[in-house]
């Protein structure tokens, strides 16, 4: 129990350095697209823990790095996004059909939609849906760098995290 815990924080660690390590990429120039790298510590906890401990990863780095280096706002929209992504990426992931690539590319996508939602919530309008065909590129793109990041580190790591957690060797 107390390596669970202890991995756990290092994904949380991991999450909120990458998160941090964001704010120095300039912003593409489309408001709201970033390259998301702290999903790579996310997407590699729900392959290595699993979606429970995925999900405490993803909540505390946006509860950190959104007071650390962001606000309400940022909270709010990171929490939707996270939320909304988590739920799919357990899903597929639970389902067993498609690799670590296809998740992450469906939690890029996701997590924009879950954001989407919450800013036309906020801004009180559906023109903002306008905005759909940008999001589900960026987050195609940006899921798929994600994906085939996590696809080689966890290949590469697994045998290690399976030895400190005591787990069989899963497969994709």
């Amino acid at each position: 129990m107390k390596s669970k815990q202890a991995v756990i924080a290092l994904f949380t660690s991991f999450a909120l350095v990458l998160s941090y390590l964001e704010t120095f990429f300039p912003v593409v120039g489309i408001a709201g697209v970033k390259l998301g790298l702290a999903n790579l510590a996310v997407l590699l906890s729900l392959y290595l823990l699993g979606g429970k401990e995925a999900l405490i990863v993803n909540f505390v780095r946006i509860l950190i790095a959104g007071m650390s280096f962001g606000n309400l706002f940022s909270i709010c929209y990171s929490i939707a996004g996270a939320l909304f992504s988590m739920a799919v990426m357990a899903l597929l992931k639970k389902w067993g059909r498609v690799s670590i690539i296809t998740v992450g590319i469906t939690g890029g996508v996701f997590h924009n939609i879950g954001q989407l939602l919450v800013a036309a919530f906020l801004v009180e309008t559906y023109g903002i849906f306008s905005y759909v065909p940008v999001l589900l590129v960026s987050g195609i793109i940006t899921g798929a760098v994600i994906g085939v990041l996590s696809d080689i580190i966890y290949r590469r790591t697994k045998n290690v995290f399976n030895k400190v957690l005591g787990k069989g060797m899963e497969k994709i």
